[in-house]
């Protein structure tokens, strides 16, 4: 067995830690292989990678990519080209537009008596990419939530009144970027879907026909049936069985690094490892 941990994020998109920081917390959770996927950004990968040859941890360039659907559709890109032309264009278009998003749910909280300025939010985030959950820490900073999940459940998550959409792009452009960028592309946490099994399994099967290669399965904070389950559905469609933890830091309590598998969970060396 061998602890891997191949999802986790840092400031450089809505994580509380640092890419370095990351790998340290890694190395004494025992963790022998780490990617960092940071939401629709490569900005720390070079440094994490830095990091973990330093700290003899095997790392695994890694992005997370929102992909547009009616429903939560995440794509985990692993071991591509870091700097990548034409995926960096994309991926600084998305983080275009959601520089207006940004702007546009606090003006949202303004309407609904919760003032909560840009400038306030940039604060939160330490300099680092802005997201709803710095909006969410100044929000809480005044007293206009109690925690993180207050802040979501009656203001920032989907359906809630300072709700904006995302501009996303399409799976198949999520596929064809790593995939030109010579990576290799998973479905995360399959769950976040909440398709019922026949739909999980119909977009499963479109997307390997365009390239996906994985699917999360090994995901710690999951009942065991529902990890079985995808377990299963990977080994049905011939893709490979990840595991991670989604690791967020303290925006997450309860979440830690590592997840305990056999060595030959993957075909390391598409990944680049050698354990």
């Amino acid at each position: 067995m061998i602890r891997v941990d191949l999802h986790t994020h840092s400031t450089r998109s809505d994580g509380t830690m640092s890419p370095e920081e990351l790998v340290a917390r890694a190395r004494r959770r025992g963790v022998a292989v780490l990617s960092l996927t940071d939401h629709d950004t490569t900005a720390g990968v070079e440094e994490f990678l830095r990091a973990c040859r330093r700290s003899g941890v095997r790392g695994v360039a890694g992005v997370e990519l929102s992909a547009e659907a009616p429903y939560t559709l995440h794509l985990l890109g692993y071991r591509f080209a870091v700097g990548d032309p034409r995926m960096e264009e994309a991926l600084e278009e998305v983080r275009q537009h959601r520089d207006r998003r940004n702007g546009a749910i606090c003006d949202k909280l303004g309407h609904l008596g919760v003032p909560v300025s840009l400038e306030e939010a940039l604060r939160e985030s330490r300099g680092e990419v802005l997201g709803r959950p710095h909006i969410a820490q100044a929000m809480i900073r005044k007293g206009y939530a109690r925690d993180m999940k207050d802040a979501f459940c009656r203001y920032l998550g989907r359906g809630a009144p300072a709700y904006v959409p995302r501009v996303r792009l399409c799976p198949e452009r999520c596929l064809e970027l790593v995939a030109n960028a010579g990576g290799v592309t998973v479905l995360a946490h399959p769950a976040q879907t909440n398709l019922p099994p026949d739909d999980l399994e119909a977009l499963l099967r479109r997307l390997r026909d365009r390239g996906l290669w994985g699917l999360e399965c090994h995901i710690p904070a999951s009942p065991p049936d529902e990890i079985f389950f995808h377990l299963r559905l990977a080994g049905k469609l011939g893709l490979h069985a990840t595991a991670g933890s989604d690791f967020h830091g303290s925006h997450r309590p309860g979440v830690d690094l590592g997840c305990g598998v056999e060595e030959s969970l993957l075909p390391w060396a598409r990944l680049g490892v050698a354990l």
